[in-house]
C-alpha cells in the first residue's frame, strides 16, 4: 500500500522476484485493457482521465478472478489493492472463500512533494496522459480519504510494516524484506 508515486509497482515486481511469487497489479491490468480498447478498458480511462478511481465491483471481480489462477498457489503480491473500507472487506471474503489469509500488508511511505515530482517524472517518461496535475492531485487526496486509513486496521490485525519509500531503489526494497521478516515474522 502507499499514495501513488511511492514506487509501490517498482516494488512490487523486486519483491515478486525475490519471493518467486506473482504481483498482481490492478493499475497494470486496467492499462493493458486501455491499450487493448476493450469496455473495461474504456471504463477504466474515463475514471482515470478525472482522477478517480475505477468503481469497486468491477476490481473487486478482477482480483477474484485472477487470485482463482493456478500460478497464485504459492502465494502472490498484491499492488493498489485494496484502496478502500469496501475493497478490504470484498479481500477478505476472496481469500476467506479460498481458504486463505494475508501474511502482511506493507505501507510505502513518501512526502507529498516527493510524490508529485516522482509522477511528474513518470507521466514525461511513460507519455501517460492520466498523470496531469489535477488528476496527481486527485488521486492522492482519494488515497489519504479513503486507503491512508486502512492502514490502521491492518496495523490492528498486527499485519503491517511501514517503510519509508524515499531512497535509492535498492535500499528501499532491503527496507522492505527486512521490515517483513521483522514485524511480521
Amino acid at each position: 500500500m502507499g499514495p501513488q508515486g511511492a514506487g509501490k509497482g517498482t516494488q512490487a515486481a523486486r519483491l515478486a522476484e525475490t519471493f518467486g511469487i506473482p504481483a498482481i497489479s490492478t493499475g497494470d491490468i486496467f492499462r493493458a485493457n486501455i491499450k487493448g480498447g476493450t469496455e473495461l478498458g474504456r471504463l477504466a480511462q474515463e475514471y482515470s482521465a478525472k482522477g478517480e478511481l475505477v468503481p469497486d465491483e468491477v476490481t473487486d471481480e478482477m482480483v477474484r478472478k485472477r487470485l482463482g489462477e493456478d500460478d497464485v498457489r504459492s502465494g502472490f503480491l498484491l499492488d493498489g489493492y485494496p484502496r478502500n473500507a469496501h475493497q478490504v472487506e470484498a479481500l477478505d471474503q476472496i481469500l476467506g472463500d479460498l481458504g486463505w489469509s494475508l501474511d502482511g500488508v506493507v505501507e510505502l511511505t513518501a512526502d507529498r512533494d516527493e510524490l508529485l515530482a516522482r509522477i511528474a517524472k513518470r507521466a514525461e517518461l511513460e507519455g501517460r496522459d492520466d498523470d496531469t496535475p489535477d488528476a496527481i492531485a486527485r488521486r492522492l487526496d482519494i488515497y489519504d480519504e479513503q486507503t491512508a486509513p486502512l492502514t490502521a486496521a491492518y496495523a490492528e490485525r498486527g499485519l503491517l510494516a511501514r517503510v519509508d519509500g524515499i531512497g535509492e531503489i535498492d535500499e528501499v526494497t532491503e527496507r522492505i524484506v527486512a521490515a517483513l521478516a521483522d514485524e511480521l515474522g
